[in-house]
């Protein structure tokens, strides 16, 4: 019944933009911890920004000041804003929801609920 389901991934040139969506059903995403994971080809999956059901945001320090987290608790939707998007940015992005504490929030193994991912390619 729970399902995230992300959207918005695609080619971009670098420096330009995208807007992730993660849109669930089957849990309300105010009640829960929402992480943005990407992984590229050969790499480790990584946590990339945090909301808190406080509404606390947090931020890889790769992406801090050019990415946003956001959550619009009447869509049940949380975005994630990629501004200036370089080619290290490339990868496949990930939603995740989980009842997780602040001092675990880069965890992955701490999520119990993952979107099938959205592929981000910045390229020139």
């Amino acid at each position: 019944q729970v399902q995230l389901v992300e959207s918005g991934g695609g080619l971009v040139q670098p420096g330009g933009s995208l807007r992730l969506s993660c849109a669930a059903s089957g849990l309300v995403l105010g009640s829960y911890a929402i992480g943005w994971f990407r992984q590229a080809p050969g790499k480790e999956r990584e946590g990339v920004s945090f909301i808190t059901s406080g509404g606390r945001t947090y931020y890889a320090n790769s992406v801090k000041g050019r990415f946003t987290i956001s959550r619009d608790n009447a869509k049940n939707t949380v975005y994630l804003q990629m501004n200036s998007l370089k080619p290290e940015d490339t990868a496949v992005y990930y939603c995740a929801a989980g009842l997780v504490g602040l001092l675990r929030l880069w965890r992955p193994s701490e999520y119990g609920y993952w979107g099938q991912g959205t592929q981000v390619t910045v390229s020139s």
